[in-house]
């Protein structure tokens, strides 16, 4: 059973390893705890164990769900916010930076941690909404981004309203083609391209902070030119933009919709890998991915053999594999290529 590190007692035996949140081993499969090893979990800060089964003690819920649960409402009245931001930018043309602070800074003070952003990203289950839950995720996102790279308190909030905006434009475009659940023709394209102007202007109509309209206006430019509107490189894309990218791009391809199924975690983050070399800012998406690859340690994953094991341990030298522990054997992704994850259990 799954205890917190609080409820175990000197006698307890571990029925499988531990490992602290950098995947480091801290104490082995059997050990019988005496007081020395529940100083040693103390001190690697480790929060549960599992143990053999013990009188009168019960399990301890799992974390995540719980997790989820105290997210639920406060993503939920995000997602109404800036359902009501996006309703008022179609009938009045502009945003209201009182409107947008009130539905996204109290979700923003309620994540403590980067654990707190995968579990908030798990919360999007349904097709419903697609396009608001999208933007409250993107600006999640985005605030994280921009933490992880060092950026200072204002510039951070500055990328979580710009995630959060980022979509604004589509209040413009027609609701058959914006939830058609088929492919889009020539025309339907052209006009949903249209959101990244409309964005713009409607911001720029805006009493707020120039670079969020250059933010909407850039999000689908690619470093290599290849993007729209304006087919923009490199340095020329807004530093806002580079991150809002990166955001959407991971919502989108983890988001179930009506034409798309939700796709495996790690799998995403090997496709935005992918795209750092040439239509993604490399700095923005290599922080990205090594920010969130740490929180699927503990994690069950099915392996390409058909075996199941848990991931442990994070290679820094390749974050996307991983050390994976099935039974008593250990397999370490990056020397072993013949295996790969297909699936994380989260």
């Amino acid at each position: 059973m799954r205890v917190h590190i609080t409820d175990l007692q000197a006698g307890d035996c571990l029925l499988h390893d531990v490992f602290n949140e950098h995947g480091m081993h801290v104490l082995s499969k059997g050990t019988v705890l005496s007081d020395k090893e529940l100083t040693h979990l103390a001190l690697h800060r480790v929060e549960y164990a599992d143990i053999l089964s013990r009188p009168g003690l019960q399990a301890h819920p799992n974390p995540p769900t719980i997790l989820n649960s105290q997210l639920t409402s406060h993503f939920q009245d995000a997602v109404s916010g800036f359902i009501d931001v996006f309703e008022k930018a179609l009938l009045e043309g502009r945003v209201y930076e009182d409107d947008m602070q009130g539905s996204f800074q109290p979700l923003v003070d309620s994540f403590k941690t980067a654990h707190d952003v995968v579990s908030m990203l798990l919360l999007l289950n349904s097709q419903d909404d697609y396009t608001y839950q999208h933007s409250v995720q993107v600006g999640m996102l985005s605030y994280y981004i921009a933490k992880w790279m060092g950026w200072d308190e204002k510039q951070t909030w500055l990328a979580g309203q710009a995630g959060f905006l980022h979509d604004i434009g589509k209040c413009r475009i027609p609701d058959e083609i914006l939830n058609k659940p088929g492919k889009l023709s020539d025309e339907e394209y052209k006009e949903i391209q249209k959101h990244t102007l409309y964005g713009y202007e409607i911001l720029k109509n805006s009493s707020m902070d120039e670079a969020l309209a250059l933010a909407a206006y850039h999000h689908h430019e690619r470093m290599d030119g290849q993007g729209y509107p304006q087919a923009l490189k490199a340095d020329q894309i807004h530093p806002l933009a580079k991150i809002v990218s990166v955001a959407d791009i991971y919502s989108a391809m983890i988001s179930t919709r009506v034409y798309q199924e939700k796709r495996d975690l790690l799998n995403v983050l090997r496709e935005l890998h992918r795209l750092s070399f040439h239509e993604l800012d490399p700095e923005v998406t290599q922080t990205f991915i090594s920010h969130m690859v740490p929180n699927f340690i503990g994690k069950q994953a099915a392996l390409s053999d058909g075996r199941i094991g848990t991931i442990v341990f994070i290679n820094p030298s390749d974050v996307l594999s991983p050390l994976v522990q099935c039974g008593d054997s250990f397999i370490d992704l990056s020397r072993e290529r013949k295996h790969e994850i297909v699936r994380i259990f989260m």
